[in-house]
Order: C-alpha cells, then structure tokens, then sequence
C-alpha cells in the first residue's frame, strides 16, 4: 500500500495528499484512492477528514475572509469563485469588444473610433469580464500571489468568452520579457492559454518573442502605451505564421495597445487572422459612470496591466 504524503504550500494552509478524490476541489492529486484503499471511501468520510484536518491546519478564502470548508489547492471558496459574471452591454464594437453606455461612438458598422482608424492590429477580441471586483482579486492572486492553481477555473471562465463558431489554428500567449518572467516564475497568459488549447482542443504554441523590455504601462495615456510596446514584440526565430489563424490569449485588455502590438507582429510574421481573448477587460463605462458620481471611485483607475 503506498504511503499517503502531505504537505503545506507556502502559508496557504493548503495541503496536498497523495490520493486522487473524484471531486476536483479536492487536493489529492497523486494517486486513485483505490491505489491506497481496498474499498469506497463514502462521502461522509471525505467531510469529516475535511472537517478534522480544518481543525488541525485552518484556512480562510483569499476572496471573502470566510473560513474554507473543504481542502483544496485554490484558497477561494466555491461562492466566490461562482461570483465573477459575463460582461454585459447593449453597445459594442464589433471588432475590438469594447462595451459602451450608447451607440453613438460607433458608425453604421459597429466600429469605434480606434477600429474605424485602424489602430487594433486584431481582427477581432474577447473579453469574459470587467476588471473589477471578485474577478480582478482574482487575477491578483493568480499574478502576483502566484497561485498559479486558479489557472484551471479561470481558464474555465474564459474558454466561456469565446464564441464557438469561431476556427483557430494555433494559441499563442502574449509573451513577457524574459527578465520579467525569470522574476515572476511564470507567465500567467500561458497558463490561460494551455487551459483553453486544452479545453478546445488546439495547439498552443510561443510564437511571438518579447524582444526588449518595456516600463510599466500604469499611469500612461493611451498614446504613450502605445508607444511603449512599438516594436517591443516579434515572431520567433525558426517560427511560421504564415497563414495561421492565431487566438491571441492575455489576462487583461485595458486600452489594447500590448495586444494590438502583438497582432500587429503576428500579422508582419503572415499570420492570416488573429483574434484577442483576455479573462478580463477595463470598462469605461464605469468610469463614465463615475462622473455624474464623484464620491466614488471608479475602479479602473488603479489598473497596473496593460
């Protein structure tokens, strides 16, 4: 009978047995329970050994503070893992996705100013949500408290944005520098993108290479995060595009200028369609909002992604 091996990860209070349990949320990833034990372990006794071992090691939800009942490798609860919800509008640009309070900004064909001038670089793009709220928490714990198991239900969420009639070749990531993810330890936009490759079946490859370093896009103009990723992305070395339709993955899109500047080297590479797929998106419409309530604030304005 194989031994049953724990541990902690990090200060989670997370712990990792060496059992496979049929439900997901369980964190027993290494071995079927039939491997250890001869018979069914029924449901009530996968609880009590939640309850006795929340006992010994407690944790609570990154999200909501709550205590967490079940043992996992997310320290999220399932209510607030559920929270995250579709962007919604009654207006969007047809090709860059972006949600407006009216139709006025768009022309008869549904483009916006940005589109209408040629400044996307994609042909089209996808968002699952707003960057706010429960779903921005989230992407911080995945990005910069590097849980990188919350790549799994928020790869989930955003296979969910992307419409099915739509036919990929090949996903790629938006790339980081490789100093940036030396750093990091990873790059959570291909976490997302292996999730979705996975999840609809089609390759992932790098295609593009982050060729030099660029500052912070926080606190820029629109045309200055331009500006900042001009030239800063190109197809790798030994790398075809040539005729590909590519699905461009990234967390999040704020004023599109990393994502159109990927496309842009994708399409100079011969890529012959590239479509942008982010989990979340910055809306204005918040922001607009806001004016006619200036005793709040608007939660785009502290965005640090590009």
């Amino acid at each position: 009978m194989p031994a049953l091996s724990c541990r902690l990860e990090g200060l989670t209070g997370s712990i990792f047995f060496g059992v496979q349990l049929r439900t997901w949320r369980w964190i027993f990833p290494s071995f079927s329970l039939a491997k250890v034990l001869p018979f069914a372990v029924p449901s009530f006794f996968k609880q009590s050994l939640a309850s006795t071992l929340n006992l010994i090691l407690p944790d609570d939800c990154r999200i909501c503070g709550l205590p967490l009942r079940e043992f996992s490798r997310i320290p999220v609860c399932r209510s607030c893992l559920s929270q995250p919800k579709p962007l919604e509008a009654d207006h969007w640009c047809v090709t860059c996705g972006s949600p407006f309070l009216n139709a006025f900004p768009l022309d008869a064909d549904g483009r916006c100013g940005l589109c209408r001038r040629g400044l996307a670089g994609f042909d089209a793009a996808y968002a699952f949500g707003s960057y706010e709220g429960t779903l921005r928490s989230l992407i911080h714990l995945l990005k910069y408290k590097k849980i990188c198991s919350l790549s799994k239900p928020l790869g989930q969420l955003l296979a969910g944005a992307l419409p099915r009639h739509q036919r990929f070749d090949v996903v790629t990531a938006v790339p980081m520098h490789w100093r940036r993810r030396w750093m990091r330890g990873f790059n959570q936009a291909e976490l997302l993108a292996a999730e979705i490759g996975r999840h609809f079946h089609i390759p992932v490859k790098p295609l593009l290479k982050r060729c030099r370093p660029t500052p912070s896009q926080a606190g820029l103009t629109r045309a200055a995060r331009r500006a900042n990723v001009a030239g800063a992305f190109r197809v790798r070395n030994g790398v075809s595009a040539e005729g590909l339709r590519v699905l461009l993955v990234d967390d999040v899109m704020t004023t599109g200028a990393t994502v159109s500047a990927c496309a842009s080297a994708l399409k100079r590479g011969g890529a012959k369609h590239v479509t942008v797929i982010t989990l979340a998106r910055a809306d204005r419409r918040l922001f607009l909002q806001t004016v006619n309530q200036p005793d709040r604030t608007p939660s785009t304005r502290s965005l640090k992604d590009a």
